[in-house]
């Protein structure tokens, strides 16, 4: 599997990145029983077929009439390579929405076959992190739903190329829930990372300087930590590089 190309300026396939450049389908090719790839584009069908990660039967390319386009993949598991392939339902559940959550307005399905039916659930947040946000505070929010969206380039040392950065986070504050989660070009940052700690080094420093600069402070009072903040903050944050 190849990636598309990217230009870090002017964007030409891809402006953001969405995962490690084909990685998770070449894992998916050598791992798995069978695969069938399936590509609709420019007037035209390819498909692909591989068994326990080899090509059979080369790439085929086929006239397209309808107007309809896009990639399909279907595999299934190699018992050879896994020893348990009985995901559970909260797993598709838990990566379906949370992809859902970071890519608004687009409809995610899972069918889930039980017997000979499928139950079938959709996932879909039209404002993405915004209705997320909103979503789980309910009617426990103390301030109405914040959200801001801004694009910038940027460089990691001086002698590194800039790359377009893409900056989007939702928020608002409540006394009965909380919420923190972070998201990297639609992977869920488990750990936080770069994105928490930006979140608590801005969060502290605004309120501090309010409080600070209209005397909010009392007399001996100590400075403001995260540990006063994140109990009240429901805040997500989703950002492409």
């Amino acid at each position: 599997m190849r990636a598309g190309k990217y230009n870090t300026n002017s964007g030409e396939n891809y402006e953001f990145s969405l995962g490690l450049n084909g990685l998770g389908a070449c894992a998916t090719q050598y791992s798995s029983e069978y695969m069938d790839v399936e590509v609709k584009r420019d007037g035209f069908i390819y498909t692909l077929h591989f068994e326990h990660g080899e090509n059979v039967g080369g790439l085929k390319k086929e006239p397209y009439a309808k107007n309809d386009t896009g990639t399909t993949i279907r595999f299934k598991p190699d018992i050879q390579v896994f020893t348990e392939i009985a995901a559970p339902v909260e797993y598709f559940d838990d990566v379906l929405r949370r992809q859902a959550i970071v890519n608004p307005g687009i409809l995610f399905q899972f069918r889930n076959q039980e017997g000979r039916s499928f139950a079938t659930t959709d996932y879909v947040y039209e404002n993405g992190i915004a209705d997320y946000v909103k979503e789980f505070a309910d009617e426990k929010a103390l301030t109405s739903i914040q959200s801001w969206s801004t694009e910038r380039v940027g460089r990691d040392r001086e002698d590194k190329p800039e790359y377009k950065v893409k900056l989007n986070v939702a928020m608002c504050m409540s006394n009965k829930v909380n919420l923190l989660e972070y998201y990297h070009n639609s992977s869920w940052l488990e750990h936080g990372g770069s994105p928490e700690k930006a979140t608590k080094n801005a969060f502290v420093s605004a309120i501090d300087a309010y409080l600070r600069n209209n005397n909010k402070y009392q007399k001996g009072e100590s400075k403001l930590t995260w540990a006063d903040v994140e109990d009240c903050l429901v805040l997500v944050s989703n950002n492409f590089s």
